[in-house]
């Protein structure tokens, strides 16, 4: 597993997450979303385990819902649980990568 793929594996719970709370999705939106954001290594076979994933942890419900452009699609939704655990992983997430950035930053001449 490239170090790209395992730095994103750890956020990218949190990225689904945050897309869904602005508007619900289908997968395949979903990981078109999260591709136009700047993640382009995630694809449909990434987002539906992740989905599954959670799912299964009550973060998001699934919701069958008709399509203008053939069959229906299942839709996900944000739940108050996934509201809770989405805050705590942006709260978490700023803790990280405020001093990550810091200590990472390269080509500072007053270093």
């Amino acid at each position: 597993m490239s170090l790209r793929s395992q730095l994103l594996k750890g956020i990218l719970d949190g990225c689904v997450l945050s897309v869904i709370e602005k508007e619900p999705a289908y997968g395949y939106e979903l990981s078109k979303k999260l591709q136009q954001a700047g993640l382009k290594d995630v694809s449909e076979g990434t987002i539906y385990p992740v989905l599954l994933r959670l799912q299964k942890n009550g973060y998001i419900r699934g919701e069958m819902q008709p399509s203008a452009s053939g069959p229906n699609r299942k839709y996900y939704f944000l739940t108050e649980a996934g509201m809770k655990v989405l805050n705590e992983i942006a709260k978490e997430w700023e803790q990280i990568v405020i001093p990550a950035n810091s200590l990472l930053k390269r080509g500072n001449s007053n270093d």
